[in-house]
């Protein structure tokens, strides 16, 4: 992996929990960890950012977009995802979440208060754009 896309990946750390943390958020903040990056040469300025999201028991993530296609798979627990539009749904292991570039993602949470949940997130993304873009 390249330093770069390290130093994202930390700032997409520190600002989702900058934000849980600014919005008065009680519920703890989602743990982020790289898993690859990868340019795809045959889609010039395009790139996959893959990382696994942790929601400790009662986390939840803030209102975010994240200017790509955002592809989440569930590895272990419960998870809870919406966007602005949508219908709220809940998903297990196995189960899949698509979330577009326009889409505000205004649901992100643990649905269990005593157990961890796990998922993988696959980002299709523009080379150089953040990949979690905060709002209000």
């Amino acid at each position: 992996m390249r330093t770069p896309h390290l130093v994202a990946l930390f700032s997409l750390s520190c600002i989702t929990v900058a934000i849980a943390q600014d919005t008065g958020t009680s519920a703890p903040p989602p743990i982020v960890k790289p898993v690859m990056t990868q340019a795809l040469p045959d889609y010039p300025g395009k790139e996959v950012l893959m990382i696994t999201v942790e929601y400790p028991p009662g986390g939840a993530d803030p209102v975010h977009r994240h200017d790509a296609h955002g592809f989440i798979y569930v590895l272990e627990g419960t998870i809870v995802m919406g966007v602005k539009g949508g219908q709220e749904v809940t998903l297990i292991p196995g189960q899949s979440f698509h979330e577009g570039p326009q889409d505000l993602h205004t649901v992100g949470r643990n649905a269990s208060q005593d157990k961890p949940a796990k998922f993988l997130v696959f980002l299709l993304k523009d080379v150089g754009k953040p990949p979690v873009i905060p709002v209000d």
